[in-house]
C-alpha cells in the first residue's frame, strides 16, 4: 500500500471511529432501512456493513446471525476502498471473490452501495446478498443508493455535532455543506454564484486576544457579528458560522461580482463603524465565484477563506479569489510539505559554492555554501522561492542542520586535499533561538577535526532583530566557539549603529542591491563608501556582494573594500567544478590583473 493510500485509509478509519458506531446495540432506525432493502430486492440477506481495519461489522442485519466477518476478500471492504457501487452477479464466477469466506458460506449474489460522509470518507456499504446468482436492474441499483443515503442521513442525525452553533445561534458548517449540495441539485447547471466569507479578525489579532483577554472576548465578538449579519442578510437566506471567527453566505442568484463588491464594501464599512471591537479586530471578506454543477463545497469554502486572507492587505479589506494567487500558495504549501522528504533523500538537496575573492591579491580565500533543491516532480526550485517558506516553518532547524553537516563534510574533504578556505553558511532567526545551537556547532567541528575558524555563519539583520536579546546571547556563544560571524545583506535591515557596535561580527557583507549598478550611481557610491569606512572603523572586514563588472571592482578597490563576491568572478558552482576551479584560481592569480580572465572563462 502506498503512503498516499495509507494516509487515506487512516483518515477513513478516523472518521469511522469518531462516529462511535462500532459495537453499539441494534437500532430500530437502522433495522427499518435494512428490512426495506431485503424487501425491495426480495433477497434473504441485507446489512449495513461498516468496514473497520480488519473486519466488517454489521450495524444492522437481516438473514444473518453473526455480527462481524473478516475484512479480507469481503465485498464491502472493496466498496470502502473504492467508494463506488459494487455488484457481483455470481461470486463463484468472480476470479477474486470465488475463494472468499462469503462464497464458501453459500452466498452467490452481492450488491453494495457506499456509505459516504460529507467529507468524502466511505464508512462501508448498504448491501444485499442472495444464495442464487441474479442480475440487477437499474431501478434496483437506484433504490440501493437511496437506501445508502438514508443510512447516512440517520448516522449524521444521531452522531454529528448538530446543525446550529451554540454561541452564534447560526447554522454551522455541516448545515452549510448540506445546503450547498441542495443548491447544486435545485438550481440550473451553469448558473454563476458568489460565496462570501467574513473573517472577524486576522490570525495575529486573534492570537493577541487569546493571550490578553479571557475566552468570553471571542464569544462576544462572535455574538455581536452574528446579530448584525442576521439583520443585514435577512430571511429567508442563511448566514453560516463555519469556523470560530468566520461566517459564510451565498449571494442571491443573478448578482454579478461588479455589482456586489461595492455593496459588500459599503456594508462592511458600516459594520466596522458599529462594532465594539473595531479598534482591536480587522474584519476581512473573501469572495469566491463558482458555477452550479461544477463546484465542490469544501473547495469553494477554502477559496473564499484564501481570498479573506488575501484581503488583510487589500483595499477595504475585501478580496476576490484569485487562481494565480491560490496556485502560488498551493505551490508553497507543496514545497513545505515535500521538503521533509527532501531532507531524508539522497539526491534532492545539494550545496553549490560561490567564491569570495580578496580584492587586493585577487586570490580566492573563501566560499559561500548555497542550498539547491531538485524536486522529483517540480524540477529545480530556486532558493529565493523555497528558503523563505522553510525559514518560517518548523523545518528551519533541520534544514540548517543538513546544510551545516554537508558543508563540514566538504570542508574536511577539501582540507584533506590541501585546499584551505573559509566556508560560509547562512543561518536563520530560528537557529539563533535554539538553546544548544552553539554546542551542536562545536560538537560538529570537533567530530570532523575542523578548526572553528574555517567556518563562518552568515546572519541577516532582520533575523537578529526578531528577538534581539536571545539572538545576541546566542551570537556571543557562537563567537566563543571560534566560529566566525558575518552580517549578511547589510544595509537592507535596521543598520543600527548601536547594534552594529555590539554584535560580535567579524565580517559585514554589503547587500548586492547597493552594489549592482554602482558604477553609474553616485548616491550608491557615497553610501557604499560610507558603509565600508564605518564597518572597518568598527573592526569588521567588508565583503561586497553582487560584483558583476570591472568598473564596480575598481571602485571597491579604491574605497578600500576587503573582499568581493559575484558573477564577475564566478557563478555558484557544483562541488567538483569549484574544487577544480579554486586551486587554479589561487595559483594563477598573484595579482588583481588576472581577475577578468577567470571571470569571462566562467
Amino acid at each position: 500500500m502506498t503512503i498516499s493510500c495509507q494516509l487515506t485509509e487512516a483518515r477513513r478509519l478516523d472518521a469511522l471511529h469518531k462516529l462511535d458506531l462500532l459495537d453499539t446495540p441494534p437500532s430500530e432506525a437502522f433495522d427499518r432501512i435494512t428490512r426495506m432493502a431485503a424487501s425491495i430486492f426480495q433477497l434473504p440477506i441485507a446489512a449495513i456493513s461498516l468496514t473497520d481495519a480488519d473486519r466488517q461489522w454489521f450495524k444492522s442485519r437481516v438473514g444473518v446471525e453473526h455480527t462481524t466477518i473478516p475484512r479480507l476478500r469481503a465485498p464491502c471492504g472493496n466498496v470502502a476502498d473504492s467508494s463506488e457501487l459494487l455488484v457481483i452477479p455470481d461470486l463463484v464466477e468472480d476470479a477474486y471473490f470465488r475463494d472468499s469466506p462469503l462464497a464458501a458460506s453459500g452466498v452467490r449474489y452481492y450488491a453494495g452501495a457506499p456509505l459516504i460522509t460529507a467529507e468524502g470518507h466511505c464508512l462501508g456499504a448498504m448491501c444485499v446478498l442472495g444464495l442464487e446468482p441474479r442480475q440487477t436492474t437499474p431501478q434496483e441499483l437506484s433504490a440501493l443508493c437511496d437506501l445508502a443515503s438514508m443510512v447516512m442521513a440517520q448516522i449524521e442525525m444521531q452522531h454529528a455535532m448538530g446543525r446550529i452553533d451554540p454561541i452564534s445561534g447560526l447554522p454551522n458548517r455541516n448545515q452549510f455543506m448540506e445546503d450547498f449540495q441542495d443548491l447544486q441539485r435545485d438550481r440550473p447547471a451553469g448558473e454563476q454564484r458568489l460565496a462570501v466569507l467574513i473573517n472577524l479578525t486576522t490570525p495575529e489579532q486573534l492570537s493577541h486576544a487569546a493571550r490578553a483577554m479571557d475566552p468570553s472576548y471571542v464569544d462576544e465578538l462572535v455574538i455581536d457579528a452574528a446579530r448584525w449579519l442576521r439583520a443585514e442578510v435577512g430571511a429567508p437566506r442563511n448566514v453560516y458560522h463555519v469556523t470560530t471567527t468566520q461566517f459564510a453566505l451565498i449571494a442571491p442568484p443573478g448578482v454579478t461580482l461588479d455589482a456586489y463588491l461595492p455593496l459588500l464594501e459599503s456594508k462592511m464599512a458600516e459594520g466596522r463603524g458599529l462594532a465594539k471591537s473595531r479598534y482591536v479586530a480587522t474584519p476581512t471578506v473573501g469572495v469566491a465565484p463558482f458555477e452550479i454543477g461544477n463546484a465542490d463545497c469544501l473547495s469553494v469554502l477554502r477559496q473564499a477563506q484564501s481570498a479573506a486572507h488575501d484581503a488583510i492587505d487589500a483595499h477595504a479589506h475585501i478580496a476576490v479569489y484569485s487562481e494565480d494567487a491560490d496556485a502560488l500558495y498551493q505551490r508553497r504549501f507543496t514545497l513545505l510539505n515535500d521538503f521533509g522528504s527532501a531532507l531524508e533523500s539522497q539526491d534532492q538537496l545539494r550545496l553549490v559554492y560561490q567564491p569570495r575573492m580578496d580584492i587586493t591579491t585577487g586570490a580566492c580565500i573563501g566560499a559561500e555554501a548555497l542550498l539547491r533543491w531538485d524536486h522529483p516532480t517540480l524540477g529545480a526550485i530556486g532558493p529565493a522561492e523555497f528558503i523563505p517558506v522553510i525559514e518560517r516553518s518548523g523545518l528551519a532547524h533541520a534544514a540548517t542542520a543538513w546544510v551545516l553537516a554537508t558543508a563540514m563534510r566538504q570542508q574536511r574533504c577539501w582540507r584533506d586535499r590541501g585546499l584551505h578556505l573559509q566556508l560560509s553558511v547562512n543561518v536563520s532567526a530560528a537557529n539563533l533561538l535554539e538553546p544548544d545551537f552553539a554546542e551542536v556547532l562545536r560538537a560538529g567541528l570537533k567530530q570532523r577535526g575542523l578548526p572553528p575558524g574555517c567556518m563562518e555563519l552568515e546572519i541577516t539583520e532582520s533575523a537578529i532583530m526578531a528577538q534581539p536579546a536571545k539572538a545576541h546571547a546566542m551570537l556571543e556563544a557562537i563567537a566563543a566557539t571560534g566560529v566566525k560571524l558575518a552580517i549578511d545583506d547589510f544595509g537592507t535591515g535596521y543598520s543600527s549603529l548601536s547594534y552594529l557596535q555590539r554584535m560580535p561580527a567579524d565580517v559585514v557583507k554589503i547587500d548586492q542591491s547597493f552594489v549592482i549598478g554602482l558604477e553609474d550611481d553616485t548616491r550608491k557610491q557615497a553610501l557604499v563608501a560610507t558603509m565600508i569606512t564605518l564597518s572597518q572603523d568598527l573592526g569588521h572586514r567588508v565583503v561586497a556582494e553582487g560584483v558583476e563588472c570591472e568598473e564596480v571592482l575598481n571602485f571597491l578597490r579604491l574605497a578600500g573594500c576587503d573582499e568581493a563576491q559575484g558573477y564577475l568572478f564566478a557563478r555558484p558552482m557544483e562541488t567538483d567544478v569549484f574544487t577544480g576551479w579554486c586551486p587554479i584560481e589561487a595559483a594563477a592569480i598573484p595579482g588583481r590583473s588576472a581577475l577578468p580572465h577567470y571571470a569571462y572563462q566562467m
